[in-house]
C-alpha cells in the first residue's frame, strides 16, 4: 500500500509530487534549504544543508521516523568545491552507521538552491 507523507513543517511541494511516500520504506522527495514558513532559501551552503536535512527530518517525523532511520541519501550540489562545508554540516545530523550516500554536481537546482537532498528511510 502506498501512503502519502505530509508535513506542515517542511516546504509545500512546488509541483506534482509528494513530500514523501511510505511503502514500508519511506521515500523523501528532494528538499532544498528553504524555510517552510516563508519559502525563502537560507544563505550559504552550510545553512542550506542544515535546513534541507531539517526539512527531511520533518517529513520523516510525519511518518513516525527520524534521521536515524535513513539508509540512503542523494545530495545534489551546484558547486562541488563546497563539498567540504556541506559534508561537515551533513555529518552533524547523522550518527554511525551513516546512511549510504551519493553526491553529484548538477547545473542548477529549484529556486536557485545550492544543495538539494533526498532520502530513503526504513522502519
Amino acid at each position: 500500500m502506498k501512503t502519502e507523507v505530509r508535513s506542515k513543517s517542511a516546504p509545500t511541494p512546488v509541483g506534482p509530487y509528494s513530500q514523501g511516500i511510505d511503502v514500508g520504506v519511506v521515500y523523501c522527495a528532494g528538499q532544498v534549504g528553504a524555510d517552510p514558513s516563508t519559502g525563502a532559501l537560507e544563505q550559504g551552503v552550510v545553512a542550506q544543508t542544515s535546513r534541507a536535512l531539517g526539512n527531511i527530518e520533518s517529513v520523516l517525523k510525519a511518518a513516525g521516523l527520524g534521521l536515524s532511520n535513513v539508509v540512503k541519501t542523494t545530495v545534489y550540489m551546484v558547486d562541488l568545491s563546497e563539498f567540504g562545508k556541506m559534508n561537515e554540516e551533513y555529518a552533524r545530523h547523522f550518527t554511525s552507521p551513516y546512511p549510504a550516500r551519493t553526491t553529484v554536481q548538477v547545473a542548477a537546482l529549484p529556486k536557485g538552491a545550492m544543495v538539494e537532498i533526498e532520502a530513503i528511510a526504513a522502519r
